[in-house]
């Protein structure tokens, strides 16, 4: 599978965007996409998953309540919706996946081997 990553931009504190991931190519072994974002000088981390089929979803904790992932299976769609933007979301994003794997709560950098590439988000504070 292809995965590219969109949306990203520069929005100042307290504002919104939608990132977009697009899934292509053979995409029928792949039953989850993941979010994970990198910022300068740190590890990338996860952000979110969900599991194509049913909808379920994983968060991590420092995003719960600000961001909302969702999909559109009929167009190999993902979006993160990321609402009260702070300057520390500030990174760039990517998404994810990897053959028969579903979302698990430990968001893992390594249980994910297809990665698009990111999308940058800047905050201004």
């Amino acid at each position: 599978v292809q995965l590219q990553a969109s949306g990203g931009g520069l929005v100042q504190a307290g504002g919104s965007l939608r990132l977009s991931c697009a899934a292509s190519g053979s995409t029928l072994h792949y039953h989850a996409i993941g979010w994970f974002r990198q910022a300068p000088g740190k590890e990338r981390e996860g952000v979110s998953c969900i599991n194509l089929s049913d909808g379920s979803t994983v968060y991590a904790d420092f995003v719960k309540g600000r961001v909302t992932i969702s999909r559109d299976n009929a167009k190999n769609m993902v979006y993160l919706q990321i609402n009260s933007l702070k300057p520390d979301d500030a990174a760039v994003y990517y998404c994810a996946s990897d053959p028969d794997l579903y979302c698990s709560d430990n968001l893992s950098v390594g249980d994910f081997t297809s990665w698009g590439q990111g999308t940058l988000v800047t905050v201004s504070s």
